[in-house]
């Protein structure tokens, strides 16, 4: 299974030729679907993901689909993954997103899907792998608003794969709490790991191996005192 778990999506030259690595063909020979279900429960402008699609688009697919995961039969969307080479999961409230995948009875048959596929999460879409995606990561993160916000106040992991948790935007501008003391306050109530990355900075996971790629800077907890550059082995 290949992923390329992003804060802010491909936003440079290492992420782009990372993810070239893991597809083995060009851009313009392969099919991209975007899934922009986890914007929808996110409020506010919606600039930053038409900016998103515009520079994921501008790469020059032979195919660009746009696919919702809910409101299709499950057999549809499942078809259209399929058809995919890259599947890639936008940003928003990732509860929503996980809830839209065991709710709509996708994960087996998604799961199955990304074993031959690349996936590729922006936000959102990077933090539904874990199985520390709970009510209680919820609390320790300070996500649990965006769980209450569906009217909810229990969330089920629609894949389970890791132990550790994603948690995007450290040091953005548009998220400035998210410094260093953030970082460490989470890091102190954890009992689970967690990466914390940049817009620059994405998680890759390549059948089995985990690593970071970065052109900037990334945090990992139980390690979160090291505060992390460029794309060095994270285990």
């Amino acid at each position: 299974m290949n992923l390329l778990l992003t804060s802010g999506g491909l936003r440079n030259g290492s992420m782009l030729g990372a993810l070239r690595d893991m597809l083995g063909r060009p851009f313009a020979a392969a099919n991209v679907v975007y899934i922009p279900t986890a914007s929808v429960a996110q409020p506010g402008d919606h600039g930053w993901l038409l900016e998103d699609m515009n520079r994921l688009h501008g790469l020059g697919w032979r195919e660009f689909d746009v696919l919702d995961l809910n409101g299709l039969p499950p057999q549809v969307v499942l078809e259209r993954l399929r058809h995919a080479d890259v599947v890639y999961g936008s940003g928003g409230n990732h509860y929503h997103l996980a809830r839209s995948i065991t709710g709509n009875d996708l994960a087996d048959g998604f799961l199955e899907a990304l074993e031959s596929r690349v996936y590729v999460g922006l936000s959102a879409g990077s933090m539904i792998f874990s199985r520390n995606l709970t009510e209680h990561s919820a609390r320790v993160i300070g996500d649990s608003a965006d769980l209450h916000l569906l009217g909810a106040t229990t969330v089920e992991s629609p894949f389970g794969l890791f132990d550790w948790y994603l948690k995007p935007h450290l040091y953005s501008p548009d998220f400035p709490e998210r410094d260093d003391a953030w970082a460490d306050r989470i890091a102190g109530q954890a009992d689970f790991p967690i990466y914390f990355i940049d817009d620059e900075s994405a998680v890759r996971v390549v059948d089995g191996t985990t690593d970071v790629v970065s052109e900037g800077r990334w945090r990992f907890h139980p390690d979160a005192s090291a505060d992390v550059t460029s794309g060095a082995d994270a285990g």
